[in-house]
């Protein structure tokens, strides 16, 4: 299914101000495809940036990662969840043009009314890139009143397609069946930190079980980058990068 372009950024464009600061440097990767390099820049927390032929895509924009004046327009925008660190309509603003998509999970629908909704499971065609929704939620962590951080149903995490190679951007989850059931994954994003997402340990469990080439934590905040590093050092088949994505 093919989505067509939202009206929401352009619904927002003149009506929030952004405020201009000064660009940090970011890292980035670039990882070779068939159809040529996939630039990864890593922007901070959950958010990144995919830039492939002359198309952008940006993940879970938050403008205290970065400045989103001075970043490259987006082709499409993909936010897993409504919550503040995911989901901020100001730097969605500052990237978007009347021809950007802005692709959002159940949880967003009343923030972002004029996005398109993705439900668990569903996979459609958007800007030109295959993209798959996952389900991303908590099993074992729980707030007080027992409701689970992230509940089923309302965020995804996403497996796009780059022409030869297939990327899987987590979302806030913890180490469920249905990630671990993924196949063909080149490249993961997983998240890392107590009590939201998942221990080193969760993160392990899943690569080992769907085994992506490479394996970059992320969204980890203070936890020891290191001793995901430990538990997967004799997977070979699995390369864990650390990059700066607290």
């Amino acid at each position: 299914m093919n989505i067509r372009r939202s009206a929401l950024v352009f619904a927002l464009w003149a009506a929030i101000p952004v405020t201009v600061h000064a660009q940090k440097q970011f890292q980035q990767d670039i990882i070779q495809t068939s159809g040529g390099g996939l630039k990864i820049t890593f922007l901070g927390h959950g958010t990144l940036m995919f830039a492939f032929g002359d198309k952008v895509i940006h993940v879970d924009p938050v403008s205290a990662q970065a400045d989103y004046a001075a970043l490259p327009k987006a082709d499409l925008v993909l936010v897993t969840h409504d919550h503040g660190d995911h989901l901020d309509l100001k730097a969605i603003q500052a990237i978007g043009t009347p021809e950007t998509v802005v692709v959002v999970s159940r949880s967003c629908a009343s923030k972002t009314p004029q996005a398109a909704v993705m439900a668990n499971g569903e996979t459609r065609t958007v800007s030109g890139f295959r993209i798959e929704a996952v389900p991303a939620y908590n099993i074992v962590q729980v707030r007080g009143s027992g409701a689970p951080y992230h509940p089923k149903g309302d965020g995804n995490g996403y497996v796009i397609t780059f022409a030869d190679k297939r990327v899987y951007v987590a979302g806030d989850t913890e180490n469920t069946p249905e990630m671990k059931s993924l196949k063909g994954i080149d490249v993961a994003f997983l998240p890392m930190n107590l009590p939201f997402t998942m221990t080193p340990e969760m993160v392990a469990d899943a690569a080992k079980a769907f085994q992506p080439k490479i394996l970059y934590p992320y969204h980890y905040g203070s936890t020891d980058t290191a001793a995901l590093v430990r538990l997967l050092k004799d997977d070979k088949a699995i390369e864990v990068r650390i990059r700066e994505m607290q």
